[in-house]
């Protein structure tokens, strides 16, 4: 917990030009909640159960964020959708499950190694757009997340202009699911996101903030990162 005051102490002496969230596991939520109530972080889940209540023994509910203390939660992450065999509807459902519980969805998309390669970058993330994001997501507080399953925790990205390429279909396609209200919804770049690379990929047009992994566990990476916005 020491990084994350660390991070709270740095954010107090000189406030974030961005909205920074955290994202723990659903065991530490609330105590994360807790610690950073007043300061300007925001606390948010790795995942939520499309249901609002049922017979899901281990599962996490939205509303069970929402009551531990978070106000955002990532959905459709490649882990789960590579993981635990998540579609895009289920993506969906768990954004409307969200947005039901007062919970800001942050939803991911990406291609995988193969389909980067085959060329099909950009169609299997617009399909990802169109599929995975609700009707219900009009006017609402959300966010889409760039994350090439390939870049993630191996330390590759993709060059600016591809990833300038993804964003302006995935922008595109928002427009054309759900209107001209999105235009300025953040889509945010994630996979190997650090303090050394970040600038450069926050400059690239259409990127709208990162969503950082390994990064985020340091208070100096996590830091470096944010002051780049």
């Amino acid at each position: 917990m020491g990084e994350v005051e660390a991070l709270r102490a740095a954010l107090e002496a000189e406030p974030a030009a961005c909205r920074v969230a955290v994202c723990p596991s659903a065991t530490l939520v609330d105590r994360l909640a807790r610690m950073l109530a007043g300061s300007s972080i925001e606390i948010g889940g790795q995942d939520c159960r499309a249901e609002p209540a049922g017979a899901f023994t281990g599962d996490v509910s939205a509303a069970m964020l929402k009551d531990a203390g978070a106000t955002l939660v990532i959905l459709g992450h490649s882990e789960r959708r590579q993981g635990h065999g998540e579609n895009d509807l289920l993506v969906s459902a768990k954004a409307e499950a969200a947005l039901a519980a007062g919970l800001a969805p942050i939803v991911c998309i990406g291609e995988t190694l193969e389909q980067r390669q085959a060329g099909r970058a950009v169609e299997v993330v617009r399909s990802q757009v169109m599929a995975s994001l609700p009707l219900a997501l009009t006017g609402r507080d959300f966010a889409v997340a760039y994350e090439p399953v390939w870049a993630i925790g191996t330390g590759l990205t993709p060059d600016l202009e591809q990833i300038e390429e993804v964003h302006r279909a995935v922008r595109t396609a928002m427009i054309e699911r759900l209107g001209l209200g999105t235009a300025a919804t953040p889509i945010l770049y994630g996979g190997s996101v650090k303090p050394d690379n970040a600038a450069e990929i926050l400059a690239v047009p259409e990127v709208g903030g990162a969503l950082v992994g390994g990064a985020s566990l340091k208070a100096s990476d996590f830091l470096g990162i944010i002051r780049a916005i």
